[in-house]
């Protein structure tokens, strides 16, 4: 923390049965050395884990990632569920095998951005610290 600003909390997520997970652990560390806060919760997600997941970690963004084509149901099924809950300023990003002609889908029911492959990850943080103010924290006055 400094300057009293908490800084961005990521979760990134594995959604569905994909079992390949090289790709969100790099891009993971990558935000990580970006100076963000990053939790994975490992593969085989379900958009209630990840939801719960959410609120447990108090995250600002969710990035998914699917390799296994289900990204049209997943995807759009966790952003449902995170506006039943009301989690208006949770972004939610994705990245994986996704066609572009998946992409106008993807945003309209709810994901702010797909990353496709080849993006540095450079782009990905800015694109994140554009779209999410860090949270200011108070500070604990000590007696």
């Amino acid at each position: 923390m400094t300057d009293g600003k908490r800084v961005i909390r990521v979760l990134m997520a594995k959604i569905g049965l994909d079992g390949h997970d090289r790709g969100v652990k790099i891009i993971a560390m990558g935000l990580r050395d970006e100076g963000m806060e990053v939790i994975y919760t490992g593969l085989r997600q379900t958009a209630e884990s990840i939801l719960d997941a959410c609120i447990q970690e108090d995250v600002d963004v969710i990035g998914l990632s699917s390799l296994s084509g289900a990204h049209n149901y997943h995807f759009p099924e966790l952003c449902k569920l995170l506006r039943e809950k009301r989690m208006w300023d949770v972004l939610v990003i994705a990245g994986g095998m996704i066609p572009d002609a998946d992409i106008p889908f993807l945003k309209e029911n709810g994901v702010a951005e797909v990353f496709t492959a080849g993006t540095h990850i450079s782009t990905v943080a800015e694109f994140i610290r554009a779209h999410v103010a860090p949270r200011v924290t108070l500070a604990v006055q000590e007696s």
